[in-house]
């Protein structure tokens, strides 16, 4: 990868969307990293350490909710924005990922635009 570019780090158990976002991403000028599950995505964080991370909740092994408690705890990942990407759109698991500490949610499926648009947005503000 080009070194200079803002790097993201883009978690989800679903090759294809994984896929379109790194595609999406990349074409922006971001470096992208993906990780297939929670577990993951906490280690690529810790090492490549990311300016964002656009993570999905429902993942098997760890899912996205512990995976951004972990990453709130560890002092070298505590400040890196989170986005929760999720087909689940219920009151209750939005506010449950911004108790987890996401920075913005997201309901699947997502238009590539709108995400693009949010994150050079929490990309700013830092």
């Amino acid at each position: 990868m080009i070194k200079g570019l803002p790097k993201v780090l883009v978690v989800d158990d679903e090759q294809d969307i994984l896929e379109l976002i790194r595609h999406s991403l990349s074409k922006e000028g971001f470096e992208v990293h993906v990780a297939a599950n929670g577990a993951q995505a906490v280690e690529q964080a810790k090492k490549v350490k990311p300016e964002i991370i656009i993570m999905d909740v429902m993942m098997p092994i760890m899912d996205g909710m512990e995976a951004c408690r972990q990453l709130k705890e560890i002092p070298e990942t505590k400040n890196i924005p989170v986005i929760f990407l999720t087909a689940r759109s219920e009151e209750f698991a939005e506010l449950a990922g911004f108790e987890a500490g996401a920075d913005d949610y997201i309901a699947k499926p997502v238009r590539n635009r709108v995400l693009l648009s949010r994150v050079k947005a929490i990309l700013r503000r830092r």
